[in-house]
């Protein structure tokens, strides 16, 4: 499984003062020997992920916002993986793309032979925003629970994990498995869209995750070099999409977007 800094035996043991909530043990292997994450028992509000990255941070602890979807599907029944998990920092990013990529862009993309090959990874984009990472993260954390994102409401949660890019690694997270049966593959992607994007992991569902960006693509080059980095990490997003082409999508949900939603089937 993922290595974890600071194992959450429980919120007395961490030392915080939490309200009430629900530490998770279940697995698709099992009871857990700790709990993967805190989460709470009442909805988030406006402020809860700032307050919580404020709280759990000092003791090696990230905040994350749950979404039980419209059924109300908790981590206790997401079948989180955390045996079947290995480690962030093991893997490449860009080996994780260009895999990816190579394994579905031509057929699914309709590309000639001249498009298949894989681009290489997105620039960082050249101008960077106006707010640090995690100030941007807990504003778009309010808009979601503002805007009603999540049916049931979202759950605020702490996980052990040494940095946000890790955080469904930490849990053994199942939601692409339809896609990747390691998440932290993933993770490794979003350890890179940490340093590049200014990115951070805000809200995890069933098979979902909305990522919040300090740093966007602000050109349309940038953008569409981005669009494939985002096809190879959850092509659904775009095989299932209105915006079905790397253009559309570059153009609609990657520029100037200070945040990200994948979906997996």
């Amino acid at each position: 499984m993922a290595t974890l800094p600071n194992p959450l035996r429980s919120p007395a043991d961490a030392g915080l003062e939490l309200p009430p909530g629900t530490l998770v043990t279940d697995t698709i292997d099992g009871t857990w020997d700790e709990p993967l994450l805190w989460y709470g028992d009442e909805p988030a509000s406006p402020g809860s992920w700032a307050a919580l990255r404020t709280l759990g941070r000092p003791v090696g602890l990230l905040p994350v916002l749950i979404d039980g979807g419209a059924r109300g599907q908790w981590p206790e029944r997401w079948d989180l993986g955390p045996a079947r998990t290995t480690y962030p920092g093991d893997h490449d990013a860009e080996d994780v793309l260009s895999e990816a990529w190579e394994a579905y862009a031509a057929d699914e993309l309709d590309l000639d032979d001249s498009a298949s090959a894989w681009p290489g990874p997105a620039p960082t984009p050249a101008e960077a925003g106006p707010d640090t990472p995690d100030g941007l993260a807990g504003e778009i954390a309010d808009q979601l629970i503002d805007m009603g994102f999540a049916p049931a409401g979202m759950r605020g949660a702490l996980v052990p994990a040494r940095r946000s890019a890790d955080i469904p690694a930490a849990i053994g997270w199942s939601g692409p498995l339809n896609h990747e049966n390691d998440v932290a593959r993933l993770c490794a992607v979003l350890r890179s869209w940490e340093d590049r994007f200014g990115a951070r992991v805000v809200v995890l569902g069933f098979d979902t995750m909305v990522v919040s960006v300090s740093r966007p693509p602000t050109t349309t080059a940038e953008a569409e070099a981005l669009a494939a980095e985002h096809f190879a990490f959850c092509p659904d997003n775009i095989q299932q999409s209105t915006l079905n082409t790397l253009p559309a999508y570059a153009e609609k949900a990657l520029l100037n977007q200070e945040s990200w939603a994948f979906w997996w089937d």
